[in-house]
């Protein structure tokens, strides 16, 4: 059966910057979710139905950074349909944020409304595409963003586009505390399961500490890692060869 690959994005990240990934893998079925339309942190279903999977499917999941940690609840709360795992530079379970900010707080309610207020002064529109600019040049060793400027400016230049990126980081808090419960204790039988880090660019200055995290996190889950020296933590854009490799030579499950 032919293995139907699902790549979910991290914070404030779009399909089409996965684009290079998908070219690298020609023979494969590879389905990039599109966080304007679905949110990361949706449920299982949710994200199936985005990807519009076939119930009987064979299931491969790529996950970056919160989307990392979107991917692992989907095998480890459905492990019988999950074949394939490929983490790349995933947040941690650890990265719990602030409780007072948790989806439906008051906390969160004031931020949204911020967000809100500045979308509807035009904000996002002014300084959007600069801000895309800047998380590239700082994620990216190699600083080329695969992003057109009409399409970095309709996503990015948006007047939800903020409250969008709340919406995610907030929920992605959400999800590693609950992914956190879900790997406490012994973690059944998984699908293989590869670690992609990065240690490079600007992920140099927290490489010895973020990659011990990592590492916990793999030997939790039986997965082996592979450390990417030449790579910030945008690995789709210095290292999508890396992310494809990870992929084809994914093991089908024992």
């Amino acid at each position: 059966m032919t293995v139907i690959w699902i790549v979910v994005p991290g914070l404030a990240e779009t399909p089409e910057e996965f684009a290079r990934v998908v070219e690298l893998l020609p023979d494969e079925d590879v389905r990039v979710i599109d966080p304007w339309r679905t949110p990361i942190t949706s449920d299982v279903d949710a994200l199936r139905a985005a990807a519009d999977v076939p119930p009987d499917a064979e299931i491969g999941l790529v996950g970056h950074s919160i989307g990392g940690l979107a991917v692992l609840r989907w095998a480890l709360t459905r492990p019988l349909e999950v074949t394939r795992l490929v983490l790349v530079d995933t947040s941690l379970t650890s990265e719990t944020g602030w409780r007072v900010f948790y989806p439906g707080t008051r906390g969160d309610r004031a931020v949204r409304a911020v967000a809100r207020f500045l979308g509807r002064i035009g904000l996002p529109s002014v300084i959007g595409t600069g801000m895309r600019r800047l998380s590239v040049r700082v994620g990216s060793m190699a600083n080329h963003d695969l992003l057109s400027k009409a399409t970095a400016r309709s996503r990015y230049g948006a007047d939800t586009s903020w409250l969008l990126f709340w919406d995610e980081l907030a929920g992605s808090w959400e999800l590693a505390a609950e992914v956190q419960k879900l790997v406490a204790g012994p973690v059944g039988a998984l699908a293989p399961t590869t670690v992609l880090v990065a240690t490079g660019g600007s992920s140099r200055f927290t490489a010895t500490r973020w990659l011990a995290g990592q590492r916990r996190l793999a030997d939790k889950l039986g997965g082996t890692v592979e450390v990417l020296p030449d790579s910030a933590h945008l690995v789709h854009l210095d290292r999508p060869d890396a992310i494809a490799t990870a992929v084809l030579r994914s093991p089908r499950p024992r």
